[in-house]
């Protein structure tokens, strides 16, 4: 008896651990504090705004699609607003940190795995379609996937240009400095203290 295995599902198998190792990565490095490291904050502000561009390109035929991503893209800056104002800076002598909001970095992950898991089944349960078709070339103008990455590219690029301004601004400040929400309330807070 001869066991056929679908690529597909070879390919998910070999795909899961690793997509679920870059997920926990990314949650652990949203939720708690963190070194700030401009090159990762200049990254995410250069990288995530050419990838709403590429989506936008990929959706210009579809002007519903283009509103979305719009759309999502305005509420991905308004939460990274929100974001940086629940957000804990700190001035050490070790070095500039942060402490993002882990309601919102567990929420926009969440959103994350639950569109990953759903493309794994829409995947998984679609018949074979031939080489010259739809199937994976309209993955990235579905208006679900839209949703999903332009809030996502959105709030990265916007928080990582937020947090580039609260570290220049940290090093302006002499002595050491804890700016913005108290860890221990998660409320937004604008005093500036400063060590004696």
């Amino acid at each position: 008896m001869e066991v056929h295995v679908a690529p597909a599902a070879v390919g998910f198998a070999i795909a899961i651990p690793l997509i679920a190792w870059r997920i926990y990565s990314r949650v652990r490095r949203m939720i708690g504090r963190q070194r700030s490291r401009a090159w990762r904050h200049w990254t995410a502000a250069i990288f995530f705004p050419l990838l709403l561009a590429m989506l936008a390109t990929a959706s210009a035929a579809r002007p519903a699609s283009l509103a979305i991503l719009a759309a999502t893209a305005v509420v991905g800056v308004g939460l990274a607003i929100w974001g940086l104002k629940l957000t804990r800076f700190e001035k050490t002598a070790e070095g500039i940190f942060y402490t993002p909001n882990a309601h919102i970095g567990i929420a926009l992950s969440s959103l994350l795995v639950a569109r990953v898991l759903y493309r794994m089944y829409e995947v998984m349960t679609m018949p074979a379609v031939p080489r010259g078709g739809a199937g994976m070339q309209d993955f990235a103008r579905s208006p679900l996937t839209l949703v999903v990455l332009g809030m996502l590219a959105s709030y990265y690029a916007a928080y990582a240009v937020g947090v580039l301004f609260h570290r220049h601004r940290l090093r302006q400040v002499p002595g050491l400095v804890d700016v913005g929400a108290p860890q221990d309330r998660g409320v937004a807070g604008e005093g500036l203290k400063r060590d004696p």
